[in-house]
């Protein structure tokens, strides 16, 4: 018999969730790659569609397999996003080192802006490790990208975690932020807007989100 505790609860577009990844909502969990996915997912097909050509968010089962790929394995994935016409591409980094299988124990968010020609590393837990992933990350995604101008990478002050499992919620609410800032026109400092209640406040959100749209 099927166990109905871990029946599907959402499927949207590539994301299906469970009940096991949305009980990963209420703290004090740690987000998989499922719901980071979904909130990468939703972003791109719904909140900020009408910036479809300048923006992508890729998604962390894909950004796995980035990490531990090279020259042509990865031009199958990263050739149909077209990067080299976006303007903002949005990566979530995890320091997971075996491609087989999905954990890891941080996420951080890695921004590429072409309007500035820089990688931007947001690292809600500073000393995590991360770099080295987000660094591995900029190599392989960088002759995809069509810029003919040095690329640099910069570590940004980001909001910073008060715990050890909200790493996750910190990456979904930076993109969240920083969209809005860059594409929008929101002029609000990032430390403003993603605080230690918002992100609180952003798993509730996704709970009911994700209720809203399975019914």
């Amino acid at each position: 018999m099927a166990d109905l505790a871990d029946d599907i609860v959402l499927s949207f577009h590539d994301s299906c969730l469970r009940q096991s990844d949305v009980r990963l909502l209420q703290p004090p969990n740690w987000l998989n790659d499922k719901i980071l996915g979904f909130a990468f997912e939703y972003y791109e097909r719904v909140q900020f569609q009408d910036f479809s050509s300048d923006v992508t968010f890729i998604s962390p089962d894909v950004t796995q397999f980035i990490k531990y790929s090279q020259g042509d394995d990865l031009a199958p994935f990263l050739e149909p996003l077209d990067l080299s016409s976006k303007k903002l591409v949005f990566l979530a980094v995890n320091d997971n080192t075996n491609l087989e299988s999905t954990g890891g124990s941080h996420w951080s968010l890695l921004l590429y802006r072409r309007d500035v020609a820089e990688f931007q590393h947001f690292d809600s837990s500073q000393g995590s490790g991360n770099s080295a992933p987000a660094k591995l990350l900029v190599k392989r995604v960088q002759p995809f990208l069509g810029q003919s101008s040095k690329i640099t990478f910069r570590e940004m002050d980001a909001p910073h975690q008060q715990n050890s499992y909200d790493c996750g919620v910190y990456v979904i609410c930076n993109t969240e932020h920083l969209c809005r800032n860059l594409l929008q026109g929101d002029t609000c400092q990032i430390k403003e807007t993603v605080t230690s209640a918002s992100v609180k406040q952003k798993r509730t959100q996704l709970l009911e989100l994700i209720s809203s749209l399975g019914r």
